[in-house]
């Protein structure tokens, strides 16, 4: 067991496990980070919204306290000595929120994949109960997982480039660059973009909120006020593959953001560039290791995992020995690894402080699809929508 998280417990950490069967596309990966800190062990579960397949899958997975539905999970779970120690929520869109409300009910930490839920209205009762129960609650952006990005993120905080002036974010997907319909689409398209599961505004809340979060993790600034496009690429296309948003930051500088599944071919590309009056700073998700510093006269500097001089945030989320490289996984068992970290500080009585959680909460959650859904008023007539931030747990 990893000494800093399992070790310190005595234990590992007990999850049940809200969704996951076979068919869904990333619950392998929530999986796979759980075991590279040999940290948690998945102790029951809730597999399938099919009560015969819940218990059939789970039991296929190793996970013998299976269960035909959450709530039987909850009261059985409730008097065993054993019982888990968080949720791990990886259901379509539409069943996070309740997830999330019945686990916090029951007095269990929870991780949520993204989005936390599909309206913000949900997110805050859910982000108000965390708080009032005293409980963890982490949403699984993944992103800012990366060492890079880390890095990235402690420069600006030490003023490496200087007051930032400009950002710049771009998430570009391809598997809504054809033509598609409800015969010829693949199941894990079929879900999101039906508006009951997926969410009505899925393509801001699948990549949107990734976007997002990318730019509120790294700078610390968020959205003022925006104007957005979205909309269709296609003709005839009934729902939102692309969306281009400018905006003004809290300190009032100038940033954009463009998401897109229409991005025909891509390899899903993410990056973000950030400037500042002394510089300016570049991280792409197709080469992940490396982090350019642009410097006014003088040549670019390249961060990579073989510099002694790399933030200990960075450093810290390193899992392979340097230089070799390591990427999307590592990143995501980093979110899952600092969230145990802080739920096994709770769990022994120590304290934490606030700022030294660098996992993304409720609240980041809630920042993000506030930003979703000004986007959305602005893209259906309103034009520049202001936004009242910082919000809540500031």
């Amino acid at each position: 067991m990893d000494s800093t998280i399992a070790h310190r417990l005595g234990r590992r950490l007990r999850v049940a496990v809200v969704g996951g069967g076979s068919a869904a596309q990333i619950a392998a990966t929530h999986r796979l980070a759980m075991r590279y800190d040999d940290a948690f062990e998945i102790v029951a579960g809730v597999l399938s919204s099919d009560p015969d397949r819940s218990i059939s899958e789970g039991l296929a997975l190793g996970i013998n306290r299976s269960y035909s539905n959450l709530e039987a999970m909850i009261s059985a779970e409730a008097g065993r000595l054993d019982k888990p120690d968080m949720l791990a929520i990886m259901t379509p869109n539409d069943a996070h929120a309740a997830g999330c409300i019945a686990g916090l009910e029951a007095g269990y930490h929870v991780m949520c994949d993204k989005p936390l839920a599909n309206t913000s209205d949900e997110a805050a009762i859910i982000a108000s109960l965390a708080r009032q129960r005293g409980l963890l609650l982490c949403v699984t952006h993944n992103y800012s997982g990366y060492p890079m990005v880390r890095q990235m993120r402690a420069m600006v905080s030490n003023g490496i480039i200087g007051p930032i002036h400009h950002v710049q974010v771009r998430y570009a997907q391809g598997n809504l660059g054809s033509d598609l319909n409800t015969e010829n689409m693949p199941p894990a398209l079929r879900w999101r973009l039906n508006p009951a599961q997926g969410g009505k505004n899925n393509l801001m809340l699948d990549v949107g909120t990734h976007a997002h979060q990318l730019l509120y993790f790294i700078t610390g600034l968020d959205f003022i006020s925006l104007s957005a496009d979205v909309g269709a690429s296609f003709q005839g296309r009934v729902f939102d593959d692309t969306a281009m948003v400018f905006g003004r930051l809290s300190n009032n500088a100038r940033a954009s953001l463009l998401v897109t599944k229409a991005a025909t071919g891509a390899p899903q590309i993410l990056d973000i560039e950030i400037y500042g009056c002394e510089g300016g700073l570049s991280w792409r998700q197709q080469d992940p290791q490396t982090l350019v510093h642009w410097c006014p006269g003088a040549p670019s500097q390249h961060y990579h995992r073989g510099v002694s001089t790399l933030d200990q945030q960075a450093t810290e989320a390193m899992r392979s020995p340097r230089p070799h490289p390591e990427g999307f996984r590592e990143a995501f068992a980093n979110i899952y690894a600092d969230f145990a970290r802080s739920v096994v500080a709770h769990l022994i009585g120590e304290s934490q402080a606030h700022e030294s959680r660098i996992w993304p909460d409720a609240d980041c959650a809630l920042r993000s699809l506030l930003f979703v859904e000004a986007c959305m008023r602005s893209s259906h007539g309103a034009g520049l929508v202001k936004l009242d931030l910082p919000i809540v747990g500031d």
